[in-house]
């Protein structure tokens, strides 16, 4: 498996558990770091039991689109892979650089995809596309929507749906007891992910400063090209008492912050370029037994199904009126933490992905499960 994503530490549980499956024999090839608009990331070895974590040079880091693995068919011809799991979009030059290596040494190919819009790319992207579409034997799409897209633009080959990683349940856990509502203690709102316009972290910033209960936090995780505009809104908003940037953080740190907040919240507004794929935070404060309110865009609905809160996107009243409730119904908060955990292990945990992903390479190779 090739993927810059397995930098982060808790993904690599979805290894782990493809690891242990039967005749499976797994070697990751990874970056050792990955910068981003959001921020740099080193390579996290947090979960490396079982199987090979190779860490290869990265050309062009931080480029989505261009980056390749420059030593990488030196590493194919010496593993020689029966299958070649490329964790990249078809549209990128680091996917076509592996699939043609992995067709040269004979490899099944596949990619991963969570392209929920139709959009149509300049040479050379459109060319890596239509080449990828050829050479895979098969594709991995994240949400039914990018099944659609792959469709739309002529993959004509099998295509799974499954998301990219899962949730440890062991890992992701609910905090020991429920926490009510002191006198003395704020309702906790979180917010985790980047810090860009298409999160909507401006509308929870909104939602919050109007809260008809005055005693609420808001906590902040991420990092991204729109803090200095956010903390000038909460200036503005005169919420600066209550609102709390946290920076960004390890994967593995995440659960004990999840387990502090009474909700979390992901606010996704949609745009012409971006809707929102699927939205990780949420099964990952869900596992940990936190209610959680989505916007009503991209898969968001179908992640939360009706484990958790959705509002219409962009409406700050019906934001504030879902943390309005929250804040002030216990039993509906103690509701939704159950179901959340609930839906989490019945459809989103490493394991559940792994196994998945397993019965896809058998099928590429001609022995089902």
């Amino acid at each position: 498996m090739v993927s810059k994503a397995l930098v982060v530490g808790a993904y690599q549980r979805k290894l782990e558990e493809l690891a242990k499956l039967p005749e499976m024999e797994l070697t990751a090839i990874v970056p050792a770091g990955w910068r981003d608009p959001r921020g740099a990331l080193t390579l996290d070895r947090a979960h490396t039991t079982g199987y090979e974590l190779l860490v290869a040079p990265l050309a062009f880091n931080g480029q989505y689109h261009l980056h390749f693995y420059p030593t990488l068919g030196r590493l194919l011809r010496r593993l020689r892979p029966d299958v070649l799991h490329v964790d990249e979009e078809p549209y990128n030059l680091a996917t076509w650089h592996a699939l043609r290596l992995g067709q040269a040494i004979g490899a099944r190919s596949l990619f991963f995809t969570w392209q929920n819009l139709n959009r149509r790319y300049p040479w050379p992207f459109r060319h890596f596309e239509t080449a990828n579409y050829r050479r895979a034997a098969c594709a991995i799409a994240g949400n039914q929507d990018a099944v659609s897209v792959l469709r739309a633009k002529g993959y004509r080959g099998p295509v799974a749906v499954i998301p990219q990683f899962g949730v440890d349940p062991d890992i992701f856990t609910p905090a020991p007891s429920s926490r009510p509502l002191a006198e003395d203690r704020a309702f906790s709102i979180g917010y985790a992910g980047g810090l860009v316009p298409e999160k909507g972290v401006d509308l929870l910033l909104a939602a919050c400063a109007t809260l008809p209960d005055a005693r609420w936090a808001l906590h902040i995780l991420g990092d991204g090209p729109d803090r200095a505009r956010l903390s000038a809104l909460v200036a503005e908003l005169g919420i600066a008492d209550r609102v709390q940037f946290l920076g960004r953080r390890p994967s593995t740190a995440l659960p004990a912050f999840y387990r502090g907040w009474d909700v979390l919240v992901l606010p996704s507004r949609s745009r012409p370029n971006w809707v929102e794929q699927f939205g990780r935070v949420l099964i990952e404060a869900m596992a940990c037994g936190v209610p959680v309110i989505g916007s009503h865009t991209g898969e968001i609905p179908n992640v939360i199904g009706r484990a958790g809160v959705t509002f219409p996107e962009d409406d700050i009243g019906a934001l504030r009126a879902a943390l309005a409730e929250l804040a002030t119904d216990p039993a509906r908060r103690a509701a939704l933490a159950e179901q959340g955990r609930a839906r989490v292990l019945a459809h989103f945990t490493q394991a559940q992905i792994a196994t998945a992903t397993y019965r896809v390479y058998r099928q590429m190779l001609g022995t089902p499960m």
